[in-house]
């Protein structure tokens, strides 16, 4: 079994927020994979189903971001899961746009969500899908706050479908193949993303 969790905030209003990237990866993978009969459950919404052989549950919470671990905790203790039998898909401001790299363990590095996770588990030996955002440019007005609660702009959107699906198919590999595989296929998935800007 494993537990996938795609980070954001509930409601309309924050929907194509750069912070709910985690959201949109989620959605994307319960679609390709039948895993779209979400209910209420954990304080998120949970989907159960299988990817390739493994069982997994997806979450999505509904906790806002900084509470994500008050709905994680529950679910990892409810399904009796080691830390490393969770996948955690969330935004990051210290990669550039369109980057995505995965991790196991390591610090939140000011993500309220997983600062959250790693408070309630009492541990950050997790795997992560970590989508980058990057950092504001130089023009913008307003805290990070302000810049990870705006919507994704005009050319982020034409790349975002990209950006999405590339996420959703690393997560997958981690289910399928292991994490040093995942690592090699994502890299060369998404070798060509810079010579094509």
């Amino acid at each position: 079994m494993r537990l996938i969790v795609g980070l954001g905030n509930p409601g309309r209003e924050y929907e194509l927020n750069r912070h709910s990237v985690g959201f949109m990866v989620a959605d994307a993978l319960a679609y390709a994979h039948g895993l779209t009969d979400l209910r209420p459950k954990y304080s998120g919404l949970v989907s159960r189903g299988t990817i390739g052989d493994e069982e997994v549950t997806l979450l999505k919470p509904q906790t806002f971001m900084n509470l994500s671990g008050d709905s994680v905790q529950p679910a990892a203790s409810w399904l009796k899961l080691a830390p490393e039998d969770m996948i955690i898909v969330h935004d990051e401001l210290d990669l550039p746009w369109k980057t995505i790299r995965l991790k196991t363990g390591g610090g939140h590095a000011g993500h309220n969500g997983l600062r959250s996770i790693i408070q309630r588990l009492g541990t950050a030996d997790f795997v992560r899908v970590r989508v980058g955002i990057g950092r504001p440019p130089a023009g913008f007005r307003g805290e990070i706050a302000d810049w990870v609660l705006s919507n994704f702009d005009g050319s982020e959107r034409a790349e975002l479908d990209d950006v999405v699906a590339a996420s959703r198919d690393a997560v997958v590999d981690v289910v399928r193949i292991g994490m040093k595989a995942a690592i090699a296929a994502l890299e060369k998935r998404t070798s060509g993303w810079a010579r094509k800007k």
